[in-house]
């Protein structure tokens, strides 16, 4: 689906999740019914998710890391694939620079660090390194929770 201004709009205005249908209908001077339909398709078409985010810093307990993972494999994508459906983890990218993938994952006190590497990252062959970045203090993080 290729965005259009209207659809945009619509994306920028559902940052603010309490918003309604027929407020964001008012402000882009569109129908409620053209608002439905166009993040109907939005979902749809997968360019939109609507979800619940959690600010990660405000529960008691929990916390983010970011984990660059470094592969002995150049099946980027498939590891990818497979590190993103461990629990915990939030996002899985494949990216340039020093590692082949960076993953963001959410933690909690009976699931940290150590049960993530060894119940889960366990289970992945090929990887050669990871390097892991405990994040102290974020700025527009929230993530989904998930665990």
């Amino acid at each position: 689906m290729k965005p259009d201004r209207i659809n945009i709009a619509i994306l920028k205005e559902l940052r603010d999740g309490s918003k309604s249908f027929k407020e964001i209908a008012e402000k882009l001077a569109v129908s409620e019914n053209t608002i439905r339909s166009r993040v109907g398709k939005l979902v749809e078409t997968g360019v939109l998710t609507i979800t619940g985010l959690v600010n990660p810093e405000l529960i008691p307990g929990h916390k983010v890391v970011m984990i660059g993972v470094k592969l002995n494999t150049m099946d980027l994508v498939n590891k990818g694939k497979e590190l993103s459906k461990l629990r915990g983890v939030v996002s899985a990218c494949v990216v340039t620079g020093r590692f082949d993938l960076m993953l963001i994952v959410f933690l909690k006190e009976s699931f940290g660090l150590l049960e993530f590497y060894t119940n889960e990252v366990a289970k992945i062959s090929g990887i050669q390194s990871v390097e892991t970045f405990v994040v102290y203090k974020n700025y527009n993080l929230n993530v989904p929770y998930i665990i």
